[in-house]
């Protein structure tokens, strides 16, 4: 006898099965590489715990211990202020270029691959190629200001300059993924809507303001949140540029949580900063979502 082929309410079993299975494996990989080290950060900033003894709880001293540090409240102001920055220079900058791009009629191919070129360089390529940019002496930066007569400047090495320094590169190795997000909500914009504002004699910049920023209002709050979360959490530019100097000017939160734990030994107190930045993300974000969603 040749075999019977599965009934009906088989066939839905085991597509079900099948379903849930896939569903099962992507909750616990989430469970174990998102949650698990959330939790685990919670307990650790309760914990004294150097990982070769038996952890004992301290309660909040850990807290208390980097409240009272002199540069927690440095860490602070300085990511504030870089994550003000950058948005000032990092959101701006990616939309006018992919403004740029969309107008244009010729070598839109090779202008998009040299835009989005800085975010194939590995972080750390990008950073130590503007360290030498920046170099007082030899640097790029410096020899341009020289062939315009103007006196060099000392990029890192300055408390004026140093946070700015980092800006820089931060906007530089994320200026091709947030110009090609825009690029694509911007040729989603029915082409109709230019031709009408056209007709009724809109200029460039009146384009941009009345048909533009309206049509791709979404993706802007959404990359303005995005920017922001990612922004607030610099470690690598002031890590391998400014090791937190000149006199903490580039000491950021998750810098100095990075002190904590590696340099200081003091896994209880990285965590405790871990675990406020995270507590300040996400009332940061539930409030901007509340925002937005009433004004949307």
């Amino acid at each position: 006898m040749g075999r019977r082929p599965p009934s009906r309410r088989g066939r839905e079993a085991r597509r079900n099965l099948t379903a849930y299975g896939f569903l099962c494996a992507a909750l616990i990989c989430f469970g174990v590489f998102s949650w698990y080290p959330m939790v685990r950060e919670v307990l650790l900033s309760l914990q004294e715990n150097n990982f070769v003894d038996a952890p004992r709880w301290v309660g909040l001293d850990n807290f208390a211990t980097v409240i009272e540090d002199p540069a927690f409240a440095q860490a602070w102001i300085n990511t504030a202020a870089f994550t003000g920055l950058a948005l000032l220079i990092g959101y701006v900058i990616p939309f006018c270029a992919a403004i740029v791009l969309n107008e244009l009629r010729h070598a839109k191919a090779y202008l998009r691959f040299v835009v989005y070129l800085p975010v194939m360089l590995p972080p750390a390529v990008s950073v130590l190629l503007f360290k030498w940019f920046y170099d007082p002496g030899a640097g790029l930066f410096n020899q341009i200001l020289g062939f315009f007569q103007l006196p060099g400047l000392a990029w890192l090495d300055s408390t004026d300059t140093a946070l700015v320094s980092l800006v820089i590169v931060s906007t530089w190795m994320n200026l091709g993924s947030g110009t090609l997000i825009y690029l694509a909500a911007l040729q989603t914009i029915p082409s109709e809507l230019y031709e009408a504002a056209e007709l009724d004699g809109a200029g460039l910049f009146k384009r941009i303001r009345h048909v533009t920023i309206p049509q791709t209002r979404l993706i802007l709050l959404v990359m303005l949140l995005l920017q922001i979360i990612a922004t607030m959490q610099v470690f690598i530019e002031p890590f391998m540029l400014t090791g937190g100097g000149p006199e903490n000017a580039t000491v950021t939160v998750a810098y100095l949580m990075y002190q904590y734990a590696f340099n200081f030994g003091n896994f209880g107190g990285g965590s405790a900063m871990g675990l406020m930045l995270m507590v300040v993300l996400i009332v940061f974000s539930a409030v901007y979502l509340r925002v937005s969603r009433e004004n949307t």
